[in-house]
């Protein structure tokens, strides 16, 4: 069994290329590197990485409230050039679609990390205070041993990231590394 599950959360063309139709700004940008170094990090410990994808339809409700975005599909839905060819080769790579800002609201994430049953998840990401949140809200629920990395997560509001750490860290118990 695995001792740490990486969980990479919406690193999307749509979020994080600059062309994107949700493009969430520099700050999200700038943590491509941290986030490439961790799940390398984790491959070469034969750890899981599991990429939480946004993969909507169409005329999913969620537009909304945003402007169109990664629908399934079409290149905005893709992983980012540095993590895609990544994830492709590697074994113990899982890719969970996902509709909604929750990685477990109508997929398969609760079961696999049953299966997993790691010891930490270990998260980085985008939104901070939207996507990454809401999953990390329901590990906790869940009683997983949480970490979230400062230098991987980021939004396009940086008021709501920093809000966001600190109720995961004062309510939700997670550890911020």
């Amino acid at each position: 069994m695995p001792r740490k599950v990486l969980m990479v959360i919406d690193m999307l063309k749509d979020f994080l290329e600059p062309d994107g139709s949700l493009y969430c700004g520099q700050a999200a940008r700038d943590i491509v590197p941290f986030v490439v170094e961790k799940v390398k990090e984790f491959m070469s410990q034969n750890e899981p990485v599991i990429f939480i994808m946004d993969a909507h339809e169409p005329e999913d409700a969620e537009f909304a409230l945003f402007p169109t975005h990664c629908v399934y599909g079409t290149r905005g839905a893709e992983l980012i050039e540095e993590l895609a060819s990544l994830a492709e080769e590697y074994p113990f790579t899982i890719k969970v679609p996902k509709t909604r800002y929750s990685g477990f609201f109508r997929t398969g994430l609760s079961k696999i990390l049953e299966d997993l049953q790691p010891e930490a998840v270990h998260v980085v990401g985008v939104c901070t205070n939207i996507c990454v949140l809401y999953t990390v809200e329901e590990l906790r629920n869940r009683d997983y041993r949480t970490i979230v990395y400062q230098k991987g997560v980021a939004s396009f509001d940086e008021e709501a990231h920093r809000w966001a750490l600190k109720q995961m860290q004062a309510v939700l118990g997670v550890e911020l590394a």
